[in-house]
């Protein structure tokens, strides 16, 4: 297994199809979750991600200010796949995301917009909420902050 980090032009194609194969089973598919993947943010952003013969085990799509949120950086479409949930690779994989962001802006404050029923995990790692509940994709959520 090897933890990867890439801009979008260094991306190979297979990494790229195992990356967006993960996060369509897991958001469209098992999540029932009907809405644009390919959303040109991926162009934009830096990529974390566990792979293991050929497979995407865990990944998360970490954006600079001004992609998803005008003065804050953010974290999003972080998955881990179906088969490895119990290894708690989630963990790990926001760690590191939170460490490469605060290299790379570290006076910008991380911005995330969490399912509902992962505030533990997310407070845990520092969130702090910043919404009432709504609703994304029929899904409820709030948006979190870490500063």
């Amino acid at each position: 297994m090897e933890w990867k980090f890439k801009s979008f032009s260094e991306l190979n194609s297979l990494e790229l199809y195992k990356i967006l194969q993960l996060r369509i089973n897991v958001f469209m598919l098992e999540q029932d979750c009907l809405y644009p993947e390919c959303d040109n943010k991926d162009l934009k952003g830096h990529h974390l991600f566990l792979s293991d013969e050929n497979l995407c085990l865990a990944y998360a799509r970490l954006l600079p200010p001004g992609v998803s949120y005008p003065e804050n950086s953010s974290i999003g479409r972080v998955v881990v796949h179906p088969e490895v949930r119990q290894h708690k690779y989630g963990k790990e994989l926001m760690k590191r995301s939170i460490e490469l962001l605060k290299l790379k802006f570290p006076d910008v404050p991380i911005r995330i917009s969490a399912q509902e029923y992962l505030k533990k995990f997310y407070t845990e790692l520092g969130f702090q909420i910043e919404s009432d509940v709504y609703l994304e994709d029929d899904i409820p959520h709030l948006e979190m902050t870490l500063y």
